[in-house]
């Protein structure tokens, strides 16, 4: 839909576990609007636009910072004080073991989505996207959700919210892994620019650039042993009683 945007979805006509239907231009999620141009914000307004939930880092928000069409609604929750899912490029020449460890970048990327699971900041983060999903109480207006890439931190949250709204675990685990299509060209590009450094380097990057089913079997693993099933966690670690599941059913599906 937005050429400027990586990884940009509505996330309506996702089919739940009882047949009900979410709802387009309600829910959107991305990776960061920091290059959106004039006519794509007008497109944004136009489609709706009422809050842009922002995932991202002070680090990442100040360097990129977020273009919104105006009397959009901006709320900035960080999930980690710093990015710890290296998506900046300028990160990777820093990292030394990335060029001798070709498991380095994927030991990085089970840690953070450990830390989406237990972190503070996260669960602050997450409960207030809810929030702002139970306030978007008009059919005309969407909530949008990013991150940099909208995978890692942006893709936990949509199984957050697929999981209150009553999807099945191979409808949230499609969603998940679709960002692997969405950034495919950029996950190309990004191959090629580190070929020139060596296999190792290269393997690690990619580990950077992709969604995995073992990054989120992980998340899962880690919530499982702390708290149980993404339901116990949304209720006892996001504070989303069964009445806010209900009330966000009832905005989003049809």
């Amino acid at each position: 839909m937005l050429k400027n945007c990586d990884n940009f979805r509505d996330m309506g006509g996702i089919v739940m576990a009882d047949g009900r239907i979410l709802k387009q231009k309600k829910v959107i999620r991305s990776g960061k609007l920091s290059r959106l141009t004039e006519p794509e914000l007008t497109f944004l307004k136009a489609y709706g636009l009422h809050d842009d939930v922002d995932f991202r880092s002070k680090a990442e928000q100040r360097h990129e910072p977020d273009r919104i069409p105006a009397g959009v609604n901006y709320h900035f929750v960080s999930v980690f004080p710093i990015d710890e899912t290296n998506s900046t490029n300028e990160k990777w020449e820093s990292r030394r073991n990335y060029y001798t460890d070709d498991r380095a970048a994927l030991n990085d990327m089970l840690e953070a989505y450990k830390d989406i699971v237990l972190e503070d900041s996260s669960k602050k983060a997450y409960r207030t996207f809810f929030d702002v999903l139970l306030a978007n109480t008009k059919d005309d207006e969407s909530v949008l959700f990013h991150c940099s890439a909208g995978k890692d931190r942006t893709g936990m949250g949509a199984v957050y919210l697929l999981t209150a709204l009553g999807a099945d675990k191979k409808t949230i685990r499609q969603d998940y892994l679709a960002s692997n299509q969405y950034l495919k060209a950029q996950q190309i590009k990004d191959h090629q620019e580190a070929q020139p450094k060596g296999a190792i380097f290269t393997q690690n990057i990619d580990y950077l650039g992709m969604v995995s089913e073992q990054y989120l079997d992980h998340a899962l693993a880690v919530m499982q042993k702390e708290y149980g099933t993404v339901a116990q966690y949304l209720a006892s670690e996001l504070q989303l009683t069964k009445a806010q599941q209900k009330d966000l059913r009832q905005l989003y599906l049809k």
